[in-house]
């Protein structure tokens, strides 16, 4: 049997069946289902696909971070004197066989962002770290004491449980290190960044997926086959399901875009356009997307979001991100690391691991500006111009 045929069949150009009450009347309305929204599951594997793996707006922002924390040189101090070859240095530069300084730093940051805390492991021999790795969040979970504060950690890894204390052991520190971000609600996690973008990010997402579906069905929206028999008869039950499959098989999808149709016997197609209030969804995802930008802490501007201008040009926007978002993390690292990592050195207690912001690029503008400035500054000799920007006294370091 042909097409038309069967539309004709369909249509009621043959007899029919009598319509028993309740039956579907003389529209076949194509439109989207109102289902329950669907929010992606709270924890880091879930946020992690949702948005790292699936979305092009959370991996930019965690890359852009990550990179830029992982490019910021670090500087090991004893007391006010610069150290310039230690185990402490030569550990971060390669901090194990798999990685280079640059790739631990960039996962810590990862996993601060997607999960809200980041634990280092020591691989230690003669009292001494060896190597340190990350460990994956997934595979972690705090245990707490009974007052209520973490006293190790348990990874699991296949069927394999291994228990981890967090306390130090005698005159030298724990072998893992835990790094947290602020939790209002619990001392023994991190809250991830990640976790409050959350609703904008399945909205984003519902967004991308809207308009794959409005691809798939022929770039055009919802529609309705009318019938309008003469006698003002209606379709059965049985013709309206077969109709249905009929236009599902042979007109929905890419595939089949632009497939004329040959309507007979009383029906009709009513396009449905989308209104101005269905449109408002474009507005909505870039709404979404800024909502993710300011959780990380990312300016707007760096991910081609179009309506905010809120930086005049790129170098301040790059610059805003270093200052508020990179530098404050880094410093968070480094003093962690260092007052971990100094522990294992029991005769080098005052060791301190800081960054050196003026190797910086994205700042060299505003270290420009200083140095102009001081050089301007007439009432100051050298060695407190040199003091002013982080630099020891000329006089005093030719004396040592």
């Amino acid at each position: 049997m042909g097409l038309t045929t069967r539309l004709k069949a369909l249509a009621g150009l043959t007899p029919a069946p009598e319509v028993r009450s309740g039956s579907p009347g003389g529209a076949l309305v194509f439109t989207g289902a109102a289902d329950e929204a669907d929010w992606t599951e709270r924890s880091y594997g879930s946020l992690a696909r949702a948005g790292f793996m699936r979305n092009p707006l959370v991996y930019r922002c965690v890359r852009l971070i990550a990179e830029n924390a992982a490019a910021v040189p670090f500087v090991l101090y004893q007391g006010r004197e610069e150290v310039e070859a230690h185990a402490i240095l030569d550990l971060l530069r390669q901090p194990n066989g798999l990685q280079d300084g640059a790739a631990l730093i960039e996962t810590l940051v990862g996993h601060l962002l997607l999960s809200g805390a980041a634990h280092v492991e020591a691989s230690v021999l003669d009292g001494v770290p060896r190597q340190i790795h990350a460990l994956r969040p997934d595979q972690i979970r705090t245990i707490s004491s009974v007052d209520g504060w973490p006293e190790a950690v348990e990874q699991r890894v296949g069927g394999r449980v291994r228990r981890i204390p967090l306390e130090a052991d005698g005159e030298r520190p724990a072998r893992v290190l835990a790094i947290r971000l602020f939790h209002p609600l619990s001392e023994a996690d991190g809250f991830a960044p990640v976790s409050a973008a959350q609703t904008a990010l399945d909205l984003h997402n519902a967004a991308t997926r809207w308009n794959k579906a409005l691809l798939d069905n022929s770039a055009r929206p919802s529609g309705a086959l009318v019938y309008q028999p003469g006698d003002g008869g209606n379709l059965s039950s049985d013709q309206f399901e077969r109709l249905k499959t009929e236009l599902e098989s042979g007109y929905a999808g890419a595939a089949r875009a632009g497939r004329p149709m040959l309507l007979e016997g009383g029906l009709d197609w009513k396009a449905m356009a989308l209104s101005p209030r269905d449109m408002d969804f474009m507005e909505a995802r870039n709404g979404a997307a800024r909502d993710v930008a300011i959780a990380f802490g990312v300016p707007p501007m760096l991910l081609g979001i179009p309506g905010d201008a809120t930086y005049a040009n790129y170098a301040e926007a790059n610059r805003a991100l270093i200052r508020l978002t990179v530098l404050p993390l880094v410093a968070r690292l480094s003093a962690a690391l260092g007052n971990w990592l100094g522990g294992f050195f029991e005769d080098e207690r005052d060791l301190r691991l800081g960054f050196d912001a003026d190797r910086i690029e994205g700042l060299s503008v505003e270290r420009e500006a200083l140095w102009a400035r001081l050089g301007a500054a007439s009432f100051l000799d050298d060695d407190e111009k040199r003091e002013a920007v982080g630099y020891g006294a000329r006089s005093r370091r030719t004396a040592t």
